[in-house]
């Protein structure tokens, strides 16, 4: 293993620098796709990310057996807590799926409001949450958040009307705001854009195994004779499972590449010259208003924001009504939480294998739309024979739409794969988890009391969503491509006009990685379609 040292960093006043910023190319003028990028002997590094106080501005060089061996290590220390992570979110969060078939005291519309109230909290605190833990350490921001929202859920079990109910949910939701973007921001930090899928695979099978887990749980508090009633038992042995998954977080989660304990640090180094090329960055403490703009200004913005919108309504009636949907094919309750387990098996064997595929082929958009057919399908035979008195059809055609499993975490891999500059990124995953909120709201009340027991308006409804989501995934591949096509025109033309050799080249892709630019900026990102 060979070792380059850094080269020292320069700040460059930008002003007395006129030549820092490159013309655009014919293509950006015509359609103002790629920003001019920072490109030439000079760069401005004193706004640069985290990383680059360790690595410097020069690539230092590693083989690849160096490199092999130091992923498996980051995966060891790294992903098994990320997972834990995952799986206690969404089980905290269907515990009221759980609850609803072992005697819940709020029922009816009620019900609906108080599944509800956990989304409402997590809109409100979605984007505050963001740029609040911007400025801390990532780790230990998410870990105090659990901690205290394992306590949120412990106290369900003292409550006993709808007030309290709606009022906890609330306040869950706006703890768990946190959640998923921070795994995402962890997950970029670590590692490569075709590895990102796959492990975001990882913990989002967590999440899918919590219904195995949970559905057993759920089962076996059912047979408790005590004087508390079951579903309350239930709230208070998950509530301390996310305490203990908390303090686990803030004591053995790294923060990040820079600061990670379990790596020496030449590891550490070697850790961030594993995701330079990608020039997405890792950590940045400042909040760079430009980027947020760029960020909304962006056409693939409001593409993801019906994409994750048709994923978000029927996720929110899912949550809430999985069981009870199951329960009207003709089950007992106790069947009912016991067929809840298979579904989670094979989605999170769905998830793990697509998310792999999807970074084996560099290919989001393909796999989304084959995944998505199940749902599709499922649906389609969930409305048609819902009173046709064939549960056995039923509960296949539930089971069969737990293929599509993989569509949400792969939308998250396409938003770390395609978005450059910390703050751009902070804002594009709150605005998709906000979204996804929004969307899981509206879905609560996808499935009305007046529809039971078939919810056919509410099934039909997600059939013309997914058909919805196919035609956006289409598009977000497109502008992808065009985009890649535009900036290998405008790196070719840079290439021309200053007569760079490909060491040249590959000095300046170097120098601009740690420098938190933004996709539309940097000139040497490449988006996967």
């Amino acid at each position: 293993m060979t070792q380059v040292p850094p080269s020292p960093i320069i700040a460059v006043d930008d002003e007395k620098n006129p030549n820092l910023y490159e013309a655009k190319t014919e293509a950006e003028t015509e359609h103002d796709i790629i920003e001019t990028p920072v490109i030439g002997e000079s760069v401005d590094s004193s706004n640069g990310d985290d990383a680059l106080k360790l690595a410097g501005t020069h690539a230092h060089h590693f083989d690849d057996k160096y490199y092999s061996r130091l992923r498996r290590k980051i995966d060891l220390h790294v992903m098994p807590i990320l997972v834990f992570v995952y799986f206690t979110q969404f089980l905290d969060k269907n515990i009221l799926s759980y609850a609803s078939v072992m005697d819940f005291p709020v029922t009816g519309i009620y019900y609906n409001d108080v599944a509800q109230a956990f989304y409402m909290g997590f809109l409100v605190w979605m984007f505050p949450t963001q740029y609040i833990g911007q400025k801390f350490p990532i780790a230990k921001y998410l870990g105090v958040h659990i901690i205290v929202w394992g306590a949120l859920v412990m106290l369900h079990a003292v409550c006993h009307n709808f007030a309290g109910f709606y009022a906890l949910r609330f306040f869950l939701g706006m703890l768990e705001a946190c959640v998923s973007p921070s795994l995402i921001l962890i997950v970029s930090m670590w590692y490569k854009q075709n590895e990102r899928a796959t492990r975001i695979g990882w913990f989002y099978a967590g999440n899918l195994s919590t219904s195995i887990v949970g559905g057993g749980v759920a089962y076996g508090v059912t047979f408790f004779q005590g004087s508390i009633a079951p579903w309350k038992l239930l709230y208070l042995i998950l509530g301390v499972l996310a305490i203990i998954n908390g303090i686990i977080v803030v004591l053995f989660l790294p923060d990040g590449p820079t600061t990670a304990k379990f790596l020496s640090p030449e590891e550490r180094i070697a850790a961030l010259e594993r995701v330079r090329l990608d020039q997405a960055g890792t950590h940045n403490k400042q909040i760079k208003k430009y980027q947020i703009v760029e960020a909304f200004k962006d056409i693939r913005t409001w593409i993801m924001f019906i994409i994750i919108m048709c994923t978000g309504i029927p996720n929110g009636g899912n949550s809430a009504f999985s069981n009870i949907i199951t329960k009207s094919f003709g089950w007992t309750s106790r069947q009912t939480l016991l067929l809840d387990m298979p579904r989670a098996a094979i989605g999170g064997v769905a998830v793990v294998a697509v998310g792999w595929l999807s970074d084996r082929f560099n290919d989001r958009m393909t796999l989304i739309l084959i995944f998505t057919l199940p749902t599709l399908i499922g649906m389609i035979i969930m409305t048609t024979m819902q009173y046709s008195g064939q549960k056995g059809v039923l509960q296949f055609a539930q089971l069969f739409q737990n293929l599509s499993a993989p569509g949400f975490p792969l939308c998250y891999a396409w938003n770390a794969s395609n978005t450059g500059g910390h703050t751009k990124k902070v804002t594009i995953n709150a605005f998709t988890l906000f979204t996804f909120g929004a969307g899981s709201v509206v879905g609560t009340y996808i499935f009305l009391p007046q529809n039971a027991p078939g919810y056919i308006p509410g099934k039909a409804a997600i059939v013309v969503l997914t058909a919805v989501l196919m035609c956006c995934c289409v598009a977000m591949a497109y502008v992808n491509v065009r985009w890649n096509r535009q900036k290998r025109a405008a790196l070719e033309k840079l290439i021309a006009d200053n007569g760079w050799s490909e060491a040249d080249v590959e000095r300046e892709r170097e120098k601009v990685a740690f420098l938190d630019l933004t996709d539309r900026e940097n000139v040497f990102f490449t988006y996967t379609r």
